[in-house]
């Protein structure tokens, strides 16, 4: 029998090798999904665009967040948009860490509050609800009109204190009812780690494309499931997600990751925060959900300069200079 020489073998190792690292080079460069669509219109994100927190809870994380009456909460809404945001995006459950989350009838009490007040304030906004319960995604959307889901709970896997397994096989609750809505979904991990991350959004993400859920954003979850070290290792590998093709959001804003590390409260945290804006615009970053808009809306400004004049080839694969300004939303 004959056997394929030494040289031979080594010639065939070296093309296989050549072919497969060729074919992940060509995928890796393949432009990333730059648009999604928001109740029938596109939602550019060719620039990076910041979502404003709207809080109405007695006890999120960052108190000058909250807002709980009907005055408040379009006050708010109005300060977001004159800011430059170009979501908005409100939850009526807290779910920091060591916090007593509302249950459901009292999370959908506030949300009907707070999104009746957003859309008499701001009618053309671009609402987001924050909720991990698919019924109170279901109202938010259906009797409130609001245009993204944005589940803190990766499809159900888990929440603040990291993942667990899920009480049932097969689809999760939540991600069949972004399916029935028919609207863009920020799947937010629970991780600890990148590598973790990245297999179980490449199953869940499969999941929900069969299921016809066509606008997908990935949030790595920044204090979700992860320890202080964890959380910068994620931030330092962001621009891995690229691997996924699709958009990216990143929300830290001043989060435990800064408070812990500069030894301040919330309310010393902003620039730290703007720190930890730049490094992931810098990977890459599509969406970044604040408190403080003007800061951040100014971040990406500053961000895209740096990218739209920076020599080919500097940033990770994916990230092309950003020289559109034709957003749906404007940046003001």
């Amino acid at each position: 029998m004959h056997r394929p020489s030494h040289n031979k073998l080594k010639k065939l190792s070296f093309l296989f090798c050549f072919l497969f690292g060729f074919h992940y080079f060509c995928t890796m460069i393949q432009p990333i999904a730059c648009s999604i669509n928001v109740g029938g219109r596109l939602l550019s994100l060719s620039l990076p665009l910041v979502m404003g927190i709207v809080n109405a809870t007695p006890d999120s994380f960052y108190a000058a967040s909250r807002a709980q009456t009907e005055h408040d909460i379009a006050a708010r809404a109005d300060e977001l948009v004159g800011e430059g945001a170009a979501i908005i995006d409100v939850g009526a459950c807290s779910t920091r860490p060591g916090s007593n989350p509302a249950d459901a009838d009292e999370e959908m009490s506030r949300l009907r509050t707070a999104l009746a007040a957003v859309r008499r304030a701001q009618p053309d906004a671009v609402v987001s609800v924050d909720t991990f319960r698919p019924d109170v995604a279901r109202m938010a959307v259906e009797e409130y009109g609001a245009a993204i889901v944005n589940d803190v709970s990766e499809g159900g896997v888990g929440g603040v204190d990291g993942p667990a397994a899920r009480q049932a096989e097969g689809v999760p609750e939540m991600f069949a009812m972004v399916a029935r809505l028919r609207v863009p979904y920020i799947l937010t991990s629970v991780r600890s780690d990148m590598e973790t991350m990245l297999l179980a959004f490449a199953r869940e993400v499969e999941v929900l494309h069969g299921l016809g859920v066509a606008d997908i954003i990935l949030d790595p979850g920044f204090g979700f499931g992860k320890d202080l070290a964890g959380n910068y290792a994620v931030m330092a590998r962001l621009h891995r997600l690229h691997a996924l093709r699709l958009p990216i959001l990143v929300g830290v804003s001043r989060k435990s990751m800064v408070t812990r590390l500069l030894g301040c409260g919330p309310d010393q945290a902003l620039h730290g925060t703007t720190a930890l804006h730049a490094a992931a615009l810098l990977q890459g970053a599509g969406i970044l959900r604040v408190h403080d808009v003007r800061p951040a809306v100014e971040a990406c400004r500053v961000v895209a300069e740096i990218i739209s004049n920076a020599p080919q080839g500097v940033f990770p694969a994916g990230i092309q200079p950003l020289k559109s300004d034709k957003n749906v939303i404007r940046l003001s």
